[in-house]
This record gives structure tokens, sequence and C-alpha cells, in this order.
């Protein structure tokens, strides 16, 4: 997503160099979205995986209608058009199959069983191998598995954002579904880069959002104060420490940490070697419970919801 909009200036070169690095550090799932850009970044991937399309598995998503008027957003699960968004996914990523197919955001105007009907049928012709929801709540996933097997549920899961292990979490994994986690750096916080809205640059959806701003962002700068002094005790960065965390959450979690640059990709990928023990995810698991962090995960004015993405 941020290689095409939401962080700042994207580097296309430098966007293509990072995806051909992760795939030759053998990390092998590439996320995207029909909105991110929007478009052009499912175009983005295509370019970059054109010659290895074999070494990849491709995720994306449907269902965030965006118009040339970036305030006006809408969401789409009806069955004419998942099949369009499908048919235009194919194309500008450049592959006859996607190998994950998400909903974005569940349209609550359409029955799920309508949506995932759709979705089926793009497994039958082979057009997609597997089906996930992305921020689906509990009743929706049971509501979907029950008209289609679910692959994935795609939704937030860091140190700072951990209210969907009340329900959302023991409900996936009662039905079998394997949880992808994404934004596992709190949208860069949980790196310990990042201290002031002043850090943010042009084109950064960040200086909107609650957590970074304001005594939201002091609060949770308190928190992550923890993080940094426990990384420093294990050699390792805070950002490869949070992503461990994650990782510990079990088998059955991917996190999809973005990133724009190839040092910042190396930097994630050595997260699996860091290896935490009972004591450190007792030690963080008392700093940040559900709801430690300040502030909500997106902002609540329409004017400003628009300038956000739906990762």
């Amino acid at each position: 997503m941020g290689m095409s909009e939401f962080y700042g200036i994207g580097d296309e070169g430098e966007s293509i160099a990072t995806i051909h690095r992760a795939l030759d550090l053998g990390i092998n799932f590439l996320d995207t979205a029909d909105m991110y850009g929007p478009h052009t970044n499912e175009e983005l991937v295509g370019r970059a995986i054109a010659s290895r399309r074999d070494d990849v598995v491709l995720a994306t998503k449907f269902g965030v209608v965006r118009t040339a008027d970036p305030a006006n957003r809408a969401i789409r699960g009806d069955a004419t058009y998942v099949r369009q968004a499908c048919e235009d996914s194919l194309r500008r990523l450049g592959v006859e199959h996607i190998d994950l197919y998400y909903q974005h955001r569940s349209d609550p105007t359409v029955p799920i069983e309508e949506t995932v009907g759709a979705m089926a049928e793009l497994v039958a012709e082979g057009k997609v191998r597997h089906l996930g929801l992305s921020e689906a709540a509990p009743d929706t996933l049971r509501r979907a598995v029950a008209t289609h097997p679910i692959a994935a549920l795609q939704t937030e899961w860091s140190l700072w954002s951990r209210d969907l292990e009340v329900d959302v979490v023991p409900t996936a994994r009662a039905l079998g579904v394997g949880i992808v986690a994404y934004s596992p750096l709190g949208r860069g916080f949980l790196t310990g880069g990042l201290t002031s809205p002043d850090d943010f640059g042009a084109g950064d959806f960040r200086k909107f959002l609650p957590r970074f701003s304001g005594d939201n962002l002091e609060h949770n700068l308190a928190l992550m104060e923890q993080v940094r002094t426990m990384a420093d005790g294990r050699g390792c960065t805070p950002a490869q420490l949070a992503l461990a965390w994650v990782l510990s959450r079990g088998d059955d979690v991917v996190p999809i940490p973005g990133t724009k640059r190839v040092t910042r990709l190396e930097e994630n990928a050595s997260a699996s070697d860091v290896v935490l023990t009972e004591g450190d995810l007792d030690v963080l698991d008392a700093a940040f419970p559900p709801g430690a962090a300040a502030g909500d995960r997106y902002p609540d004015m329409a004017a400003i919801e628009a300038a956000t993405p739906q990762a």
C-alpha cells in the first residue's frame, strides 16, 4: 500500500527492488488491493512479479470503491461488482489467477452469502484460488464460512491493537481460518522512529490519525519506551521486537509489515530470528493489554476519513 499512496511520495524503482529482495529472502506472500493508488499499486506489483509469478503467493482485495473525488468512497459487495472487480484486478496485475482474494470491507447492504457466493464462482472458474475477508465481524465470518471455505481473515493486530483477541481471533481459530495481521508495526509507530507530527511529510495520512496527535501521542510514546528498552536488551530493533511479538501469537498468524525500502525490508525479515521468552511476553502483555494505546485506529470525521486507507 505504502509504495503507491498514503505514506508520502513513492519511488517505483526502490519499490520494485524491495519486492524482488523480499522474494530473494523467501518472503513470498504479497498483499495489495485495487483501492491502493487507486489501482496503481496492483499495476506496480504486476510489473514487479512479471518474471517471477511462480515465486509469489499473490493476494489482493476488492470492495472499497473510490473515484476522482477523494471524499467519495463507497463499499460494494454485490455479485456483479465482485466479478467486475476481479476481472479488473487480473488485468492490472497481469496474471491469470489470484491466490487469495479478499473482500476488503463488508457491504452492509448485501448479504455476505451473496458476496462470498460470487467469490466462490471465481474459484470454480480458476480465476481465484482461495477466499478471504478483511475486518469482518465474527458473525459475518461464520456466515461466510458456511457459504464457502475462507482461508484467511485480514485484520489489524499489533502490540497497540489487540481488541480483536476478545472474539475475532477465537472465532477465526474455531473455524480454521488463518489470520493475516496488517499494520503489525502500528503504522510505523512501533519502529520507534516517529515522535512528533512533524515527522510526517506531505501526503502522509498518519498526521490525521488520533493515535499520532496531542495527548494521545504523548501517552503512546511512553508505551513505546518499554518496547525500546526491551529491544535494546535483546540486541534487536524495536520493529523487530514488535514483529517477533506478532509472530509469537501462533503459527496461524502471518504479519504483513509494509515497507517501501530494501533496508527496512531486511530489518523486518530478521525479526524471525528474535526469540522472546515467556518472561518477555509477560512483560509485553502487561505493558500493552488490549486498549492500552490512546486514540482510535481511524479518525471519525468524514473529511479526514477520506484521506485514510483501508489496509
